[in-house]
């Protein structure tokens, strides 16, 4: 199984560095660490997965689209920079991609 390594930044600060699994959203290596809650299981339907992307890698992730930005619209911490982690798919063009974990909002 391949896999792609992220950088992540937690709520807290702590540096983490997480093997993603190729071609599953970034959210299923944020949640089976305990770093985000992803209640709706991936269907962008909540914001509990959501990211702050580092900005050099913007142009390589891509913006979010219509359903996603929508669904970010509603956060009090959104920023030219978020994305849903579930949105994101884990591929080889990711890898080394750092991202920090949005705060809780709930």
């Amino acid at each position: 199984m391949a896999t792609v390594t992220i950088h992540v930044t937690t709520r807290t600060g702590a540096q983490l560095a997480l093997a993603a699994q190729a071609g599953r959203p970034l959210m299923e290596a944020l949640r089976d660490e305990g770093l985000v809650e992803a209640l709706c299981g991936g269907q962008a339907a909540c914001a509990t997965c959501h990211v702050h992307v580092d900005e050099p890698w913007m142009a390589i992730v891509g913006p979010a689209q219509r359903q996603e930005a929508d669904m970010l619209d509603s956060s009090l911490e959104k920023r030219p920079n978020s994305r849903l982690s579930c949105q994101i798919l884990a591929e080889q063009r990711l890898e080394g991609l750092a991202l920090t974990i949005a705060p809780f909002e709930g």
